[in-house]
C-alpha cells in the first residue's frame, strides 16, 4: 500500500510532528514499506494459534527466602549524612 504525500502530512499532523518536504518523501517511503510488510504478515495462517501478547513465556525467578543476620545499626548509619535516634534523618518532603 503506497501512501500519498497528503496522507503522510495528515499522519504527521495527528502525531503533532512538523515535517519538511524532504521528510514527507522519506516518511512516505518508510511508512509505505511498513504497511506493505504488514500486508505480507496478514497472509500468514494463524488459525489454531492461541492469541498472545508475549512470544516467550515469562516466568518470575525467585530465590528462596532464607533468614540471614542483619547489619548492626552503627554499620548501617556509618555513612549517613544525618542521623537521629538510630535512624536516617531526612528533610521533610510533605508538610
Amino acid at each position: 500500500m503506497k501512501l500519498t504525500d497528503d496522507e503522510v502530512r495528515h499522519i504527521a499532523l495527528l502525531a503533532r510532528l512538523g515535517v519538511s518536504a524532504a521528510e514527507v518523501e522519506k516518511f512516505r517511503e518508510q511508512l509505505s514499506d511498513i504497511l506493505e510488510n504488514m500486508e505480507i504478515l496478514k497472509q500468514v495462517d494463524t488459525t489454531g494459534l492461541p492469541p498472545t501478547s508475549q512470544s516467550v513465556a515469562l516466568e518470575n525467578v525467585y530465590r528462596p527466602d532464607e533468614p540471614a543476620p542483619s547489619l548492626q545499626v552503627d554499620e548501617v548509619l556509618a555513612n549517613a549524612p544525618a542521623q537521629e535516634d538510630n535512624s536516617f534523618k531526612v528533610n521533610a518532603v510533605l508538610e
